[in-house]
Parts: structure tokens; sequence; C-alpha cells
């Protein structure tokens, strides 16, 4: 088809290690009632088609291999990380759920959204960040799960990890939306390492009713859309 993706990893740590990779395309004639094959092919847990960039909005679409979603924290953080990057004042992204604000803060990237924009997740809290790094991604046949440990309380830390077949996805290397489910049903703002150790930070807003989820993209190359 002509087509290539940047793929930027999203929610690296600070020595820019890990994060989960997403695709980023310009929406063209080529990719219009493609994008959910072509989401499915790169195979990436997401795939982000931009429609526009209109001054400091950029407006797009989000699919994982097998749905398309209103909203997910991995894509709107990666692409406002990304086209940032390069040069575009990015200050919101307008994606179907909604408008998510973009707060830069040194080496991250914040993106505001509205909790009830993120998917549903079962939140399943286990007794320790060892627990955690035992599951059996196969255990998890249906729905999205977000299994979770403190490893620091007092300081907001969690270990966690995320299987979501009902989207594709066995399992997640980092996912910002179930971050801010959790937030939320906290009551706290997280350092959440999760998968082989990407870095994912939140922040509650407006009495909890919002949150922000960010952290730092890396390993920016080029792939093919066959």
């Amino acid at each position: 088809m002509g087509i290539s993706a940047t793929v930027v990893n999203v929610f690296c740590d600070a020595e820019g290690n890990h994060g989960n990779p997403l695709g980023i395309i310009w929406a063209s004639a080529s990719t219009r009632r493609q994008e959910q094959q072509i989401a499915s092919d790169l195979g990436f847990s997401e795939t982000v088609f931009i429609d526009d960039v209109d001054a400091h909005e950029v407006r797009a679409r989000i699919f994982t291999p097998t749905t398309e979603l209103p909203f997910a924290g991995h894509p709107t953080v990666g692409l406002a990380s990304w086209l940032r990057s390069v040069g575009d004042d990015i200050t919101s992204v307008i994606v179907p759920a909604g408008v998510a604000r973009v707060r830069p803060d040194g080496d991250r990237v914040f993106v505001n959204a509205m909790v009830d924009w993120a998917p549903a997740f079962e939140l399943e809290q286990l007794d320790s960040p060892a627990d955690v790094d035992a599951v059996d991604p196969d255990a998890y046949a249906f729905g999205a799960h977000y299994v979770w440990a403190w490893s620091s309380p007092d300081r907001g830390r969690i270990r966690s990890r995320m299987f979501a077949p009902a989207l594709g996805i066995r399992e997640d290397e980092a996912t910002g939306a179930a971050a801010i489910r959790l937030t939320a049903a906290l009551g706290a703002d997280l350092d959440i390492r999760q998968g082989t150790g990407s870095q994912i930070f939140t922040h509650r807003r407006y009495l909890g009713q919002q949150v922000e989820v960010g952290g730092r993209i890396a390993r920016e190359r080029t792939v093919a859309v066959h």
C-alpha cells in the first residue's frame, strides 16, 4: 500500500528502555476504511491515525488489533510526545471521547482525561510485586484485567501487569487507561512499573474526576505497512 508507520516506545524508563510500541500513521486516502486491517497487520497494542494537525491541536483515532477505542492513554501520550519532539507545539489531542489537554514536564509529557473515558478493567490487587511477576497471561481467556501490588505505598509506587484478550492483547507492556482507572480507584497519585520495566506516572485532578497520565518516549523508527 506504500504506507509507513512511525513507531515510538511510550512510557519508557529514565534511561529510555522498555516502553510500549505505538504505531503512528498519517491518515490518507490509502488508509481510509483500512485502519482496522492496518492496526491488525502492525500488531502493536495500539496504532493511532492522525486525521489533522491544526495550530496546537491534533485530531486522531485509535485502534487495537481488533477494535477502535474512543480513548487510550498510551496512544495519546505517545502521539503528543512525538509531535512535540518534531516541533509541533501540541496542547490538545482530540479523540472520539473528547479533548485531552497536554502538559509537558521536563522529559515527560502528560495528557488529562476524564476517568470514564478509559475502558473498564478488572482491577485485581495481589499481595506483592513477586505475585504480580508470577501471573500467567494465559490464565485470562476474556475481558481486560489489571493486576497490581504495592511496592512502596508511602511513595505511591506500584507493580502492575495488564492482560486484555477482549482487545486482542495477550499482555500489554504499559497501559495508560488502566493506570487512570487505578488512580481513580485508589484516590492517589501513582508511580507505576508495568510489564518488563515501563514507567507510568499519574496525578489526580478535579477531585478525582480527571486523571493526568504521562511518561517518556524513546526509540523512534519507521516500519513499512504491507
